[in-house]
């Protein structure tokens, strides 16, 4: 079996024990500039430590790729990110040869064009594929090579070796299956795997802080609550990230500035927030396909809800 060991002052190699201090305090660096998700993260750093590849199982939005961001930054090693479709074909995710350059050189090792795989090989980077189950299954078997055997062979270049840090990372979202496939048995062999769900209610408003730079915490938690009610409504099928509840707050700041929604009683926040909403939530949810309303009723009843239905709240006067 091939060795995973890492060079010098950077993770040990696999099954090496290391001291806990030295673990932890590097745990806690890593950690400075990821919002919450202390167990996964404790998971996947142990997992990449130990010089495993890691599957990743979660919804768009989770924090899948800041924590692999936020490890590789510490490593000091490269991330390289490839995202999983049809058009990543064996070739794209190798590297090619530089057909002008054939033409006048002939096949050689000097005008190989690195792919993703093989540049984050050669420079001991973490592979991250998005999407891993839209990618073809060809692809995946080159990748799953590469996996087992820490090596590639590129025809008229020779066998290209990984360096210790190099990991293979890939995320799939589990509750998406257009232009997906079935990840077979033998994919998943070679993974950890680790499922990643929604954070809570105080980690997105955090998140939502440092992602805008916003201190108005109302808006902040309206933006929050109204993105995290998506997920949940009975007329959706596909709910919104927190990437929603970070545009409707970057939004609706704008917005403030303009002065549009300025009144003789002050400005309407809730008119404010529900223009912002539709904007940055629209795209982002899916409505069931049996159900009759659009995008737009659906945030406006969701909105509605949380300012109006509140004890104590006057509903709002409808508006065509």
């Amino acid at each position: 079996m091939p060795s995973h060991a890492a060079p010098d002052g950077a993770p040990r190699a696999s099954g090496a024990p290391g001291p806990r201090s030295t673990a932890a305090a590097r745990r806690d660096e890593i950690a400075r500039d990821v919002v919450g998700r202390r167990r996964e993260l404790d998971l996947v750093l142990a997992a990449v430590t130990a010089g495993r590849d890691i599957l990743l199982e979660g919804p768009p939005g989770t924090s899948k790729s800041t924590m692999l961001r936020a490890i590789t930054a510490n490593w000091g090693v490269p991330f390289v990110l490839v995202e999983g479709n049809a058009e990543l074909t064996p070739a794209r995710l190798v590297g090619h040869h530089n057909p002008a350059r054939v033409l006048k050189e002939d096949y050689s090792a000097q005008n190989f064009v690195p792919g993703p795989l093989v540049e984050a090989m050669t420079a001991g980077g973490f592979l991250y594929i998005e999407e891993l189950n839209r990618a073809p299954e060809d692809t995946l078997n080159v990748l799953l090579g590469a996996m087992a055997e820490r090596a590639v062979v590129v025809p008229r270049v020779g066998q290209i070796e990984a360096l210790p840090t190099f990991r293979v990372l890939a995320s799939m979202n589990p509750f998406d299956d257009v232009g997906t496939a079935r990840i077979s048995d033998s994919v998943y062999d070679r993974w950890c795997r680790l499922a990643v769900g929604y954070q809570d209610d105080a980690e997105e408003r955090a998140i939502v802080t440092v992602r805008t730079g916003s201190d108005d915490e109302r808006l902040v938690a309206d933006g929050v609550a109204l993105t995290r009610a998506t997920r949940g409504h009975p007329e959706l099928r596909r709910g919104s990230s927190v990437r929603g509840a970070i545009d409707l707050v970057a939004i609706a700041h704008e917005l403030a500035n303009l002065g549009s929604y300025d009144g003789a009683d002050g400005p309407d926040r809730p008119r404010m927030v529900l223009d912002a909403a539709l904007l940055a939530l629209s795209g982002r949810i899916g409505v069931d396909e049996a159900s009759e309303l659009t995008p737009e009723q659906v945030i406006t009843q969701i909105w509605e809800d949380h300012f109006f239905s509140r004890p104590g709240v006057r509903r709002r006067v409808p508006t065509a």
